[in-house]
């Protein structure tokens, strides 16, 4: 259990928060507190680099203040703030200490820690509505840079055979595997990665990650892709859909949907 500072920034209009969080996620910041206005977000205390910070900061004439979470008080702030959230009919997450919710075909419990993936940012609510339109029956699928493994869960919930979900970071891994517990997961396999290598192929890849993550991805993305499978991105903003797109032009995938949202898109990529 590692410390970590909580930087907030007031006062913050919503256009300026999602920029944020795309920057800081940039940064190393794992979790984020949308309030009404304003933007509360966390990092490790020993991977805060403050000049970059307080670059990104003035950047939009903005100030902060920074307090020390320390790790023993981490659960007990994100459990606080942490509501049930339905994507349509489709999809509900919630706490283990939250009524089971009605009205929807998937109930997911994801236990309220610090990894990014609770389905309260756009990001994650796009890829969620994005998987619906996928058959996954039977089939295999990479959730890359896993997070709470909310996606994993909810791939295996829709009938994936096997669901290999990889991250980075080890606080990740450890919550990822305390919720595919919580919601009696068997197909899905947790493995701490920082790399696409010996993972084989799937029929479906997720990733709702950052955008350097993504680009520096795309071609080795492919490679383990089967031939009519699916790719879904998250994570973008609007205004990276270009630079996107620039990378496609020498990659064998290409663009067949985008969505958007608050700024933020989520694109369905394809063979071809």
């Amino acid at each position: 259990m590692k410390d970590y500072i909580q930087i907030s920034i007031h006062p913050v209009n919503q256009e300026q928060s999602e920029i944020l969080v795309a920057q800081l996620s940039e940064m190393g910041f794992e979790g984020f507190e949308e309030q009404e206005k304003g933007l509360n977000a966390f990092i490790e205390k020993d991977q805060l680099e403050e000049g970059t910070l307080t670059q990104i900061i003035s950047l939009h004439q903005l100030e902060y203040t920074r307090q020390l979470i320390p790790a023993q008080n981490w659960n007990q702030i994100w459990e606080k703030n942490f509501q049930p959230i339905s994507v349509d009919d489709f999809c509900g997450i919630r706490a283990a200490f939250h009524p089971h919710m009605n009205g929807v075909q998937y109930d997911i419990i994801i236990t309220p820690k610090m990894s990014f993936g609770t389905g309260h940012h756009v990001t994650t609510y796009l890829m969620i509505q994005a998987m619906r339109r996928v058959e996954l029956q039977g089939k295999r699928v990479l959730d890359f840079g896993t997070g709470t493994g909310l996606l994993a869960i909810l791939a295996e919930k829709m009938g994936a055979a096997h669901v290999l979900a990889i991250d980075h970071d080890e606080w990740s891994i450890q919550n990822a595997r305390e919720n595919l517990v919580c919601n009696d997961c068997l197909a899905v396999t947790i493995k701490k990665k920082d790399s696409l290598e010996d993972i084989g192929v799937f029929d479906l890849i997720l990733a709702n990650i950052n955008k350097s993550v993504i680009i520096n991805s795309l071609k080795n993305l492919s490679q383990h892709l089967k031939q009519d499978g699916v790719v879904l991105l998250s994570g973008l903003l609007s205004e990276d859909l270009q630079e996107i797109q620039q990378e496609l032009v020498s990659c064998p995938l290409s663009i067949s949907l985008c969505v958007e949202q608050k700024n933020w898109i989520c694109l369905r990529l394809q063979h071809g």
